[in-house]
């Protein structure tokens, strides 16, 4: 099992040092999640919550997560980013296509590309972009982006994406893997469907091996049994060696994690705390040998 550091709503101005600790103590990754803005009446509850209510306010820090990587990634050689995930519905596929290749340029290949709907329609209908049909647009926007990525000249002809033949140079030297988000029936198949991985939010244990299990049949039923799938997931109930030994036993590939939320020090606990607490989780989960 792979382990990923999770930044999210962190200051911005610790991304750096952040990404060079993760890198030095050992994590695979780092996670890094998306929000456009914070709209001060929300028309719609927001999917990860039990109440609805969203888990930050509008001064909570947030970066654009493909800028993020692109810096964190200039200060690192082996720690691979992901976005965890981004919001596709309120962008334009193309534009995010030149941003996705240029980013898997700059990183030499350590990035993945973490994507979903989007649950806000102030986020879509603000941006320009409808909030009807959203779930088959972004099918058909991944559909683009894949087909942009692999490079030479492609064109495209949908039911909301129209181009002649174009080409963006330089394709990355390999492909982006895509992870689709979502704990819906409809996500799930979408990740099985399409994608080199599924993505969670918050999830206790039994959720999780629940939704891998039937993943996994989605999976046989598509004919992709054999393919290689990330389980990426962050569960709120699986702590200690053997709570991270039962999370690999049920499937979970790369478990997301804060470890200074874990810690009880919060969000904005200062950098150097934020560091000692990744090394410690280093040294009680990544090095500790207990998967050998």
């Amino acid at each position: 099992m792979k382990y990923t550091c999770s930044v999210a709503m962190g200051p911005v101005e610790e991304l750096i040092e952040i990404a060079k600790a993760a890198e030095e103590v050992g994590f695979d990754a780092i996670a890094l999640p998306d929000s456009l803005f914070y709209m001060e009446k929300q028309s719609t509850d927001y999917p990860y919550t039990p109440d609805g209510s969203r888990m930050w306010n509008a001064d909570t820090p947030w970066v654009d997560p493909l800028i993020a990587a692109a810096a964190m990634g200039a200060v690192t050689s082996t720690l691979r980013f992901y976005t965890n995930v981004l919001k596709l519905g309120s962008r334009n596929p193309l534009l995010l296509a030149r941003q996705v290749g240029s980013v898997a340029n700059l990183t030499n290949n350590r990035f993945g590309f973490g994507v979903g709907i989007g649950w806000a329609p102030e986020e879509f209908e603000w941006c320009g972009q409808p909030y009807a049909k959203r779930g088959k647009r972004v099918d058909e926007m991944i559909e683009v982006i894949k087909l942009v990525l692999a490079g030479g000249m492609v064109e495209f002809h949908g039911e909301f994406y129209d181009f002649d033949k174009l080409q963006m140079s330089p394709a990355p030297t390999e492909p982006v893997p895509f992870y689709v988000g979502g704990h819906t029936e409809v996500a799930l198949k979408r990740a099985a469907r399409i994608s080199d991985g599924w993505t969670s939010a918050m999830m206790t244990g039994d959720q999780l091996a629940e939704t891998i299990t039937k993943l996994k049949a989605l999976l046989a039923e598509y004919g992709r049994a054999e393919a290689p799938f990330e389980y990426q997931a962050v569960c709120i109930d699986k702590f200690g060696v053997d709570g991270h030994r039962e999370l690999a036993e049920a499937g979970v590939t790369d478990n997301i994690v804060i470890p200074w939320v874990f810690e009880g020090l919060g969000f904005d606990a200062p950098l150097e705390k934020k560091k000692d607490a990744m090394k410690r989780f280093a040294d009680t989960y990544i090095h500790s040998g207990w998967q050998d």
